[in-house]
């Protein structure tokens, strides 16, 4: 694989950042009122790992994310970023510092192109910041946009404007936008959710294309698309951390299956 933009700066960002966790949260807990959706959650994500977190709903994994990216603030314990406490952060610096998320909704603008929504993305997390005239192929914009475009498999739609895909395309492009900046690590939500068993193979093969050194967390139901595209796994129930191990430990435990897979509630 070439590099690309994408790729070389990660690659900088990542030598810059140590030997730090990609995220630490240490003794996390969110309450609404009497209600605790995460309690005394401890976690731990290597740079590059790839990790599943699964659960029933209202295991607390959508929280779980929240209070990562700062659209909630955690009611207790610590949340690093690259060995950066960034617990008190809010959203958009949290995003500076390399941390993208997807959406279960879809978020994009649907009266514009496949390309001008990836290009607008990468203006949104560049210095160079939005522009009254359209660029050109040459532009270092676009061509990051163009980069994402061939990384999520949309170059046949490149043109086309966003209303016009398929349900499928669109989350490709959400991941598309979320790759904008070369981020150091992304939270996938439910990516796979109202995918065809054809669009969950694409989506398979965009996520384990990625750069290596691009670890994500992946809140997923569909437990065969979890477990083939991470190498680590965290099982929640009740707002707590149930289980924790490889897919294939995950996969095959009694407890895990008659939690999971039986439909126990959470």
């Amino acid at each position: 694989m070439s590099t690309t933009p994408l790729t070389s700066s990660v690659s900088s960002r990542l030598s810059s950042s140590g030997t730090a966790n990609a995220l630490e949260l240490r003794d996390v807990s969110k309450l609404f009122g009497a209600l605790a959706a995460l309690a005394d959650i401890n976690l731990t994500v290597r740079p590059g790992e790839r990790r599943a977190v699964l659960g029933s709903n209202g295991a607390g994994k959508t929280t779980l994310f929240n209070c990562v990216t700062g659209d909630f603030h955690s009611s207790t314990g610590t949340i690093r970023f690259f060995g950066e406490d960034v617990t008190a952060f809010p959203p958009h610096e949290r995003i500076r510092r390399g941390l993208r998320r997807t959406y279960q909704i879809s978020q994009l603008f649907a009266g514009l192109t496949v390309i001008d929504n990836i290009y607008l993305a990468c203006c949104g997390v560049s210095r160079q910041r939005f522009s009254f005239f359209r660029p050109g192929r040459q532009d270092a914009l676009m061509a990051s946009a163009e980069d994402l475009l061939h990384l999520v498999h949309l170059e046949t739609v490149r043109d086309t404007e966003v209303s016009a895909l398929s349900y499928g395309q669109q989350r490709q492009l959400e991941i598309a936008m979320a790759l904008a900046g070369a981020p150091r690590f992304i939270l996938f939500d439910e990516p796979a959710a109202g995918l065809s068993p054809t669009e969950r193979r694409e989506l398979i093969e965009i996520l384990t294309a990625l750069p290596s050194h691009m670890g994500f967390i992946i809140i997923e139901h569909d437990m065969d698309v979890a477990l083939r595209v991470a190498e680590s796994v965290t099982m929640m129930h009740n707002g707590r951390i149930f289980k924790e191990g490889k897919p294939a430990e995950i996969e095959n435990d009694p407890e895990v299956q008659a939690l999971y897979l039986g439909g126990g509630d959470g």
